[in-house]
């Protein structure tokens, strides 16, 4: 249930509404737009009517939200959530480019990365310190010190910081570090660890779960946004079909839908959702005309001697070159994009 104040409500206006519904042992969210004030009401509704709140001075209407996904609806705020970073944003105008190694290796090859990507237009530095592996004898990352080193890389390059966290405990290390923290898609339902980030002071990268629907990667966000992390960006990585020839099937319908649902932005990734570097680029394109709000791309300067994810990264030279293509895909659905390198 949402309670949408009138334009001239007064502040006691709202404090009794806030009152009232706390009084009902419910939780309250405050969305303030340009027009309104959204006051969101959280929990077992059933413990207040909305003939109760109608009924307040200053309340315009009190409207239901069908969706299982409050906070994240569209019907609790109308606009996009613009989560604005150093020197840019995503959920705007803009599209933000996050580009770099699946996995962190060793500092000289994650600077080579960084000053590349930086130079082409990334304004994100991805890259994992702590890697969720298939097999447990794969390379599972550097841990902390792969943190330190990513510090590095943005102190110099100016770029930002996007990396996974994958356990609660872990949550309060990886956040001195990073300025995005990445849920993964394998801890989509990690219910523990989306109510640790619901409480850390960074956005939060919610990538799709490999076999989840859309309501179920919005109820995860709802999760993150119920523990008072409004700033959480959805990602779209695949999901698993059942084609062969790629790694996943891009469903990069879930971009328009997403949007459409909800007020959270939508990021896509085309490297994990086809597991193929010949098909980045192309995926990459069709994420711009289909709305998307940044890309999350897999970089490396040599690709074929990567501990992990060689054969869908790309060389630094061909990130240079789609880069360069997408402009002209952004200023064709009048956005642009956006880089700490780029002209």
């Amino acid at each position: 249930m949402i309670v949408v104040m009138k334009k001239d409500a007064q502040q006691e206006d709202l404090d009794r509404v806030v009152g009232r519904v706390e009084k009902a042992g419910l939780g309250v969210h405050l969305s303030e737009g340009v027009e309104h004030t959204i006051v969101g009401v959280v929990g077992d509704v059933r413990h207040i009517r909305p003939e109760d709140l109608q009924v307040l001075s200053g309340v315009s209407r009190v409207v239901r939200i069908m969706h299982p996904f409050k906070l994240a609806s569209r019907e609790f705020q109308a606009e996009t959530s613009e989560i604005r970073l150093n020197g840019f944003s995503i959920g705007g105008t803009e599209i933000p480019v996050m580009a770099g190694p699946c996995a962190v290796e060793d500092r000289e090859t994650l600077l080579e990365t960084a000053r590349g990507v930086s130079a082409s237009g990334a304004t994100v530095l991805r890259g994992g310190a702590f890697k969720p592996r298939t097999s447990p004898y794969s390379f599972q990352g550097l841990g902390e010190d792969g943190l330190k080193m990513m510090a590095e890389a943005r102190d110099e390059t100016g770029l930002l910081i996007v990396t996974e966290v994958l356990s609660p405990g872990d949550v309060e290390l990886v956040s001195s570090y990073a300025d995005i923290l990445q849920i993964g898609a394998r801890n989509m339902q990690n219910y523990s660890l989306l109510h640790e980030v619901g409480a850390a002071d960074r956005p939060v990268l919610l990538k799709r779960g490999m076999m989840s629907s859309v309501e179920e990667w919005l109820m995860s966000a709802e999760y993150v946004l119920s523990g008072g992390n409004s700033r959480v960006i959805l990602c779209e990585r695949g999901i698993r079909t059942f084609e062969g020839y790629t790694r996943n099937t891009l469903d990069l319908s879930a971009v328009p839908l997403a949007k459409g649902l909800t007020h959270l932005p939508v990021v896509v990734d085309p490297s994990h959702g086809t597991g193929r570097s010949d098909l980045v680029e192309s995926m990459s394109m069709a994420a711009v005309a289909a709305g998307a709000d940044g890309l999350l791309v897999e970089v490396h300067p040599r690709p074929d001697q990567a501990l992990s994810d060689g054969p869908q990264s790309l060389t630094l030279e061909a990130f240079s070159d789609m880069m360069q293509r997408l402009r002209s895909i952004a200023s064709a659905v009048d956005r642009r994009m956006v880089g700490v390198g780029s002209s």
